[in-house]
């Protein structure tokens, strides 16, 4: 394995670590800016809609500069993204910061994942891809209890002045580490959205979406869910965070073991429905905190169990545009975390806390039923070819 593909990893890592990192202070930027928890949390929306949008665009716009300068180019762009978040006194200012970071972070993941394709031998490509996005999902799972203790002891700006230090440090290895790489054709959007006309594939995509809505409806909103709900403040909102990342984790670990041995048809269906039970059942369980720790820790690690058996059923599905739709799916899930943490904000403002988790289960749901229906649209097909012949 080419050891850039490691580097590549902690330039996702880095950069991923911006999307949900406001989620534990949501309360410290609300009170300093004079906002609702609603407003900051439609930060996080705009960033995953951003994100999912500039990704695709990005890439086909810059395909023909070379790789190692894009690269340089867009992590300058980051950084000086975070700088002004660091220095935002208003809300518009970091709400500008947010949208130029989004932008510029779904370049540098894009960039990430189709550099560590080209660079190792057709063998390792799919490890190779594989280990950028364990980059991207640690980030995911580590944004929020990283932003929530460095907010907690220096103030809401410290997680964003720690993401300068770390691009900076990121900008550096890649300057004096990565060699120039030329660029390779790209496919063009309007080819890549053409691979959506097969009904099955955007069953699956909307699956990917609708399961990360739910997720973040609740998620997004766990530090006032915490609070409200459970009185908890401080190092103990820290705590949990810090439990729920390691079953998050765990969790991934055990998505890929249950695809490799279940299949992962069946390893999607058993994930989202023992999901849907353990969110709407998080309400319920608050009055005992061991019972509630415990389903909490079932509700992370299933949050990201899901991810490997989902890639396996889309390679399975479209092995010729297999590519295309890691990154369509890429986009999909981020889709999901903008319209989640949106459809939170909207549920905290016009009823109470608990009521994230239900409606959060209820696009669990919907998942579900989405993703039947995609199987069903694939026996279907695999009967009318086992008839014609």
């Amino acid at each position: 394995m080419d050891k850039r593909v490691y580097l590549l990893t902690i330039v996702s890592f880095v950069v991923g670590l911006v999307e949900l990192i406001l989620g534990g202070i949501l309360h410290l930027v609300a009170l300093d800016l004079n906002v609702t928890l609603g407003q900051v949390g439609l930060l996080i929306s705009i960033f995953s809609f951003v994100f999912a949008v500039s990704g695709p665009i990005l890439l086909s716009a810059t395909a023909k500069v070379e790789r190692k300068k894009l690269t340089l180019i867009t992590l300058l762009v980051f950084f000086f993204a975070n700088v002004v978040a660091v220095a935002s006194t208003g809300y518009a200012m970091l709400l500008l910061a947010r949208v130029i970071s989004a932008m510029s972070a779904a370049l540098l993941i894009s960039l990430c994942v189709t550099i560590a394709s080209n660079i190792v031998s057709k063998p390792y490509r799919a490890r190779a891809i594989g280990i950028v996005f364990m980059g991207v999902s640690a980030s995911l799972v580590l944004g929020v209890p990283l932003g929530l203790m460095l907010g907690n002891a220096f103030g809401w700006r410290a997680p964003f002045l720690f993401i300068v230090v770390l691009t900076a440090i990121s900008f550096l290895c890649v300057y004096f580490f990565m060699e120039e790489i030329a660029p390779k054709p790209g496919i063009p959007l309007k080819e890549q959205l053409k691979t959506l006309k097969n009904s099955k594939i955007v069953f699956i995509q909307l699956t990917s979406f609708l399961f990360l809505a739910g997720h973040l409806t609740l998620y997004a909103y766990l530090t006032p869910f915490l609070q409200m709900t459970l009185g908890l403040e401080g190092n103990w909102i820290s705590m949990m965070y810090l439990i729920f990342g390691i079953a998050a984790i765990i969790g991934g670990g055990i998505g890929g073991m249950l695809s490799d041995r279940f299949g992962p048809k069946k390893t999607i269906v058993g994930v989202i429905s023992v999901f849907s039970v353990s969110i709407f059942s998080i309400p319920f369980t608050t009055s005992v905190m061991p019972l509630f720790i415990g389903v909490m820790m079932v509700w992370s690690m299933l949050s990201w169990a899901i991810t490997p058996a989902m890639q396996s059923y889309l390679i399975a599905s479209a092995p010729e545009s297999s590519d295309i739709q890691q990154s369509l799916n890429n986009s999909a899930l981020h889709f999901g975390i903008a319209f989640g943490s949106m459809i939170g904000g909207v549920v905290i403002e016009r009823a109470y806390v608990e009521m994230n988790a239900t409606v959060g289960g209820v696009f669990a749901l919907l998942a579900l039923a989405v993703v039947l229906l995609s199987m069903r649209k694939g026996n279907k097909k695999s009967g009318s070819v086992s008839e014609a012949a």
